[in-house]
């Protein structure tokens, strides 16, 4: 399979290409500027804003996973204005999109009115990402002509846990394990991301990646 990751030199990025190169994939790492210090070791680098991508650039690709990191003001359309950018260029290609989100956006009421990020102990620095990522969901949920799957990793998402291959799938809402946390390491959630693209599963659904431990 060929797989494109946007956002390739961020922590989830590498971590996905890492995953994906073990598994035999060929990759193209897309990233708005190079690290020429960071050798990712992929068939193909494209070095191109997110919002100037062509349905040239990604015709051959068989699946795009969107790890896209942006967390000030001036860098947060591309998860809004982003994802509908992709989404013209992938309207009824086939191509598989998955899109890393934000535990944020996880409800924690069972009619899913309230978010995570709308409890009073949520970290005030990180809500205005948190409030453009459930606008980014929105906006995935009114495609119904790309097979998207928009992939929440745990509110603890740890870069530096250890691979396990152990996790679990949730759905909307936030799970908390037997300490009453909810985590995950990149690695395990590399993981996740690539068993759920290889498999096909849960087009078109927001899904949550994490550990009982």
């Amino acid at each position: 399979m060929k797989i494109a990751v946007i956002g390739a030199f961020g922590k989830t990025g590498r971590s996905v290409i890492k995953e994906a190169q073990s598994r035999g994939h060929e990759i193209m790492a897309i990233a708005h500027r190079n690290h020429e210090e960071v050798d990712l070791g992929v068939e193909q680098l494209l070095i191109k804003d997110i919002m100037d991508l062509t349905v040239d650039d990604l015709k051959d690709v068989d699946s795009v996973i969107d790890a896209i990191s942006a967390w000030t003001p001036e860098t947060f359309y591309v998860h809004t204005d982003g994802i509908s950018h992709l989404a013209n260029i992938l309207k009824g290609t086939g191509i598989r999109y998955l899109k890393v989100g934000g535990a944020g956006t996880l409800f924690i009421n069972s009619n899913h009115t309230k978010m995570l990020k709308d409890r009073s102990d949520y970290p005030k620095d990180w809500l205005p990402l948190a409030d453009v990522l459930a606008e980014s969901l929105n906006r995935l949920r009114s495609y119904s002509d790309i097979r998207w799957t928009y992939v929440t990793p745990a509110f603890n998402y740890d870069p530096e846990g250890i691979r396990t291959g152990d996790y679990q799938v949730g759905g909307e809402e936030y799970h908390a394990n037997d300490d009453r946390k909810n985590y995950i390491s990149y690695a395990d959630y590399a993981i996740g991301m690539l068993d759920i693209l290889e498999k096909g599963l849960y087009i078109r659904q927001r899904i949550t990646l994490f550990t009982d431990k």
